[in-house]
């Protein structure tokens, strides 16, 4: 399978959106990854904003970038939630600064923000988090997936089909 042997991260908090974290779990699971779900603790259930449940594999402190080839951060507003835990923001700032596949669609820009990845880069999010990622130092743009370096962007659930796969052909 195309990503046989690939470990990612996908992150988890309260008030994630459903299909931007299912959707991509599940896709490179499909596509033979190895896919943790690193939340604020390990075994801690996080409720999606429609009160799925998502158990946490790992804590957010105890997840190393070193240990994985990619992470996935999903949006709804639970990237607010991610951004005030320093050991989440400091996964994707490590993940970024080693050059690893950084992807995030929807409000998860805000995470790019926090994490320092955003300046510089072409990005794309959904609308609402524009501002954000301007005043983080992105170049936005509004298109369904946009790749600049390790980083992957998109802008909301019906663009996930693009999404995936454009983190299928960075990793493979």
């Amino acid at each position: 399978m195309e990503l046989d042997g690939k470990r990612i991260a996908v992150l988890a908090e309260d008030r994630y959106q459903e299909l931007e974290l299912w959707y991509p779990l599940i896709r490179m699971r499909e596509a033979g990854a190895d896919v943790k779900v690193v939340g604020r603790e390990k075994g801690r259930v996080h409720l999606s904003e429609k009160n799925y449940e998502v158990k946490a594999d790992l804590g957010a402190g105890e997840a190393k970038a070193e240990d994985f080839d990619a992470v996935i951060i999903p949006g709804g507003y639970s990237p607010d939630l991610m951004r005030r835990n320093p050991a989440m923001v400091q996964l994707v700032s490590n993940m970024n600064k080693q050059g690893k596949i950084v992807a995030a669609i929807c409000h998860a820009g805000w995470m790019l923000a926090s994490g320092g990845v955003a300046k510089g880069k072409r990005l794309t999010s959904v609308a609402s988090v524009k501002d954000d990622m301007i005043n983080a130092g992105a170049k936005w743009v509004d298109e369904p997936v946009v790749r600049d370096g390790n980083v992957i962007t998109s802008r909301y659930p019906a663009n996930l089909p693009f999404f995936c796969r454009e983190i299928i052909s960075a990793l493979s």
